[in-house]
């Protein structure tokens, strides 16, 4: 089995995430890293798009759930994100990390992790 991971890497968007007043009235910068495992045998041989995982429907998808969203969590936000990610059929791991920039005042950023398996 030939195993395709789509990597979509450092993608900025904002949103409103926290749950401190100023947090609650002004979007905020993120970066979203995401990783998404399918089978690609079909893919490979037929060279048809409907046997690929289409990575700019899962882009276009958390693009509108993040631009369009309010989280008082991070976990939460990665999860969301994460779910957009595992919606096509094919898919059979995906792994999100969002990074909240300058949420901490000596650190670069926080981020969080979550990933999901397709049970066998």
């Amino acid at each position: 089995m030939l195993n395709a991971i789509i990597n979509i890497t450092n993608l900025r968007l904002r949103t409103y995430i926290g749950f401190n007043p100023e947090e609650r009235e002004k979007k905020q910068d993120v970066v979203i890293n995401i990783e998404v495992h399918y089978p690609a045998d079909m893919a490979c041989v037929t060279d048809q798009v409907d046997q690929a995982v289409n990575y700019k429907d899962i882009t276009k998808a958390v693009i509108e759930l993040v631009e369009n969203g309010h989280f008082l969590l991070l976990e939460k936000l990665v999860a969301d994100v994460l779910e957009e990610c595992h919606r096509h059929s094919s898919v059979t791991f995906a792994k999100v990390s969002i990074d909240k920039p300058h949420a901490l005042r000596f650190a670069d950023s926080v981020s969080l992790t979550l990933a999901w398996q397709k049970a066998s």
